[in-house]
This record gives structure tokens, sequence and C-alpha cells, in this order.
């Protein structure tokens, strides 16, 4: 089952590592993994995470030795030390991930292993039972979605979704968004200001949260809804002056500037959506299905929250990607690739990926587990009625390789806020966007080569 591990990791690949971790600020991950069913076993297997506090907890790792017989060992993920542990030749087993933005990344830089050889031979993780959103851990050097598979998504949502409160649709006299058609990017906003409560000069209530989960997946999100890409063919250039890409821009900058929402100006307290929606402090939250993890826990909140399509541009597509996508990747020159797989295996399609897939966290990325997903209540029915209808419209827009999407927000949020806070021109934004960004993505393509 062994797969041709590659050379030595080169000084130029290194460098390009260790750009992301030093230049513009690391790469920032999601997710869980793990087992060919059978095949390892033996108290004397160890295997090597790294991994996030919450990616796998300790009984899990207890559960793993009693189903697998096999130690997990976790290191705390950080992208100082993964480069060394990648560059000393010594790297952890498996590593979390998120695909949307991580997969092109670590593909170009000839560090990931192709993980096709063991889909194939699984009895766990069949190919037609994968679903389609498993293309984000795809990258065939070109595009995103297509090639060799370097990893797979632990549970999903669609992140352009938003969950809405109903309580404060009724307060505020305002119709709900259908069910299962999309409102525009323009109602969702009108809607978002007619929300927002604000009470001596602070809000008290946001009316709406729209900023996916990277600015940059968030963007490329908007841009494809106007019918473009962000970024050119080969995703080494991008460019905020096309009339897709500006008017997804556009959009985002009039979000911040009516200050209906948490951004870079007006950060929520609590980081993010979570506790702000579940305190009934924010009426509209684009966290799509997996917040109603947290949702379901409370009864009268669950009762009052919807679940809707992501909304579209007048004239452009339907589009209803996932930002995220977390998982796990395995390096080229993981020691002890046989047990890391059948960690993997067991993960993603044993008991713990059941035991996910019945929390509402996240919708299931093997479709023979999508009917253990919430469906006992009515609320929790309409919400996967909702969620199902919208699976049609997913696709994968594909990420650069060039720049994490760490980097990117780093860069965004040094340029943005003066236009957020109308002190210079979208126009003038984009312009000054296009210089600091791609001048990042030209020092990328040189490090990969």
């Amino acid at each position: 089952m062994h797969t041709q591990a590659g050379g030595p990791l080169s000084r130029r690949r290194f460098l390009a590592l260790s750009a992301a971790g030093v230049t513009v600020g690391g790469a920032a991950l999601n997710g869980c993994a793990l087992p060919v069913a059978g095949g390892v076993g033996g108290s004397d297997e160890t295997v090597t995470l790294m991994v996030k506090a919450e990616d796998i907890s300790p009984e899990l790792i207890r559960q793993a030795r009693r189903d697998l017989g096999i130690r997990i060992v976790t290191v705390r993920y950080d992208i100082t030390k993964l480069i060394a542990m990648l560059t000393s030749g010594n790297p952890p087993d498996l590593v979390r991930g998120v695909g949307a933005v991580d997969t092109p990344y670590y593909a170009a830089r000839d560090v990931a292993e192709e993980l096709d050889p063991y889909f194939a031979a699984s009895t766990v993780l069949k190919a037609e039972d994968l679903d389609p959103v498993n293309d984000l851990w795809r990258y065939d050097g070109r595009t995103q979605g297509k090639g060799p598979r370097y990893g797979m998504v632990k549970d999903f949502s669609q992140d352009s979704m938003y969950w809405y409160n109903t309580a404060h649709f009724d307060e505020a006299g305002i119709a709900y968004p259908p069910p299962s058609e999309p409102v525009t990017y323009e109602e969702w906003l009108d809607r978002a200001e007619r929300l927002t409560r604000r009470r001596n000069g602070q809000t008290i209530v946001f009316g709406g949260s729209y900023n996916g989960l990277y600015e940059a997946t968030n963007l490329s999100t908007l841009t494809a809804a106007a019918g473009g890409s962000l970024f050119d063919d080969d995703l080494a250039r991008i460019d905020f002056t096309t009339p897709e890409a500006r008017k997804a821009l556009g959009w985002y900058i009039d979000y911040c500037r009516t200050r209906v929402g948490p951004s870079a100006i007006q950060p929520d307290p609590n980081a993010w959506d979570g506790p702000t929606y579940q305190a009934g402090r924010m009426a509209m939250s684009n966290s799509g299905y997996w917040l109603g993890g947290m949702i379901n826990t409370d009864e009268k909140l669950a009762k009052v929250s919807r679940l809707a399509p992501a909304p579209v541009f007048a004239g452009g597509a339907r589009v209803s990607p996932c930002q995220g996508g977390t998982g796990f990747w395995m390096p080229r020159k993981a020691r002890n690739k046989d047990a890391a797989w059948r960690v993997f295996e067991w993960f993603f399609g044993e008991a713990p990926a059941k035991a996910r897939a019945g929390g509402g966290w996240g919708i299931p990325s093997l479709k023979s587990l999508r009917p253990l997903m919430p469906a006992e209540h009515d609320h929790q029915r309409r919400v996967l009625a909702a969620q199902e209808a919208e699976l049609e419209h997913f696709s994968v827009i594909s990420f650069t390789p060039y720049i994490t999407a760490e980097g990117f927000k780093a860069l965004f949020n040094q340029v943005a806020p003066a236009a957020m806070k109308g002190e210079i021109s979208v126009d003038t934004l984009a312009g000054r966007l296009n210089s600091t960004i791609n001048e990042q993505l030209d020092r990328g393509k040189e490090q990969v080569g």
C-alpha cells in the first residue's frame, strides 16, 4: 500500500512553506481524520496527528486504541513546527487542513501524499459514496476539484447559506425569506439594515453577519455569484477591477459601511457568530448547516431558527460552495502511512463519523451517512429539507496555491478598512488590493517554481 515518497524537501520548497508561516502570517486549517480496514493493528503501532485541541478528543483517542489497537499521539497544530518537521524528514502521519484553501497550497509544494491508491483499496471509504464536497481535496496542478485526492472532508456546510431568527423578523414586521428560493444579496442587505437595532450609539442586535469563513473564500464566492472569477485561469493573479469582482467587493464594502454586522471595523466581542446568534443578538448569520449543532442544544432557539438558501446577484449564477472542508492530509514523508490510513478510515467512515452525523454539526462527507442527520423534530426536518434542496447547487471554487487564506486576510485587512470607513472609494480599494495581493502571489509562484 505504500506509495513513492518522493525526494527530499528542497530549499526552494522549504522557503515556500516558510514564507507562508512568516511573511504572511501562517496558514489556518480545520478538520479530523483516520485506517485499509482490518489491515493494520497491534499495540506497537503509533500514529502522530498534528491537530487543534477541538479536532480529536481524549475519549476518541482512547476509543481508537480500543477499536484499532493503534496508539494516537497528538501534536498541537502550528505552521512553524509543521515546516520544521517536514524539512527535517520527520513529519506527522496526518495533518489537519481546510480543503477549500489548503489543498492547492500543499499539493503544489509536493509535500502531500496522493491518496487515490488508498481509496481504491478501501472497503470503508468507497469512491461512489464520497460526497462531491470531497473534491475540495483534489488538485491537478491547475484546477481544484480535479486530479488526485490529497485528503477528505470531515463534515461540511454550504457556507453561504444563512440562519435567521424568526422572532427578530416578527418584531420588525419583515416577511421571512422564501424557504427554497434565494433572495438577492441586495435584498439580504436591505433586510439586515431593517433588522439592526442600536441604542445610544451601540449595536445591540446585528441585523446580519456575512463574513464567510475567510475573506478570500467569501469574496471568491461573491465573485462567482456575480458570474466571474476572482483569480485568473492559472490562479496566479487576482483582479478586483473586473465587473464581477468589483460588484462582489462593492457589496461586501457596503455591508461593512452600513455596520449591520461584524467586520474589521466593527468586531463581534464574541469573535464569531455562534454565541451572538444564540444570545438573540444577531438576526441572520451565514454560518451554514453546521451551526445547527449549537442551535439544536437550545430548544427555544431551534424552534424560531430557519436555514435559507445562499443569496444570488440579479442575473448572476446560483452558487453555494463549501468554504471550509476541514479534514486531514498525509505528508509524503510520513513514516507510518498504513496505520495512519487505518485511522483515517476509522475517523471518516466508522464510529466517529456516525456520531458526528447524528449531532448536526455539519453534513456527513459520506452520502451513506446522511440518514443519520437529525430529523426527529419538526424544526430539524424543516432545516434538513432546506439543506437537501441546496445540495444541487454545490460547486468547487478553485483557490490559488500561491498564498494562504491567513496571508490573504492579513493583506486584505491592511487595506480594506479605509474603504469600510468611507475614506477611500471601492475603485481605489480594488486597485490597492490588486497591487498588494499580486505582489505576494508573484512571490508565491517563484517559491513554488
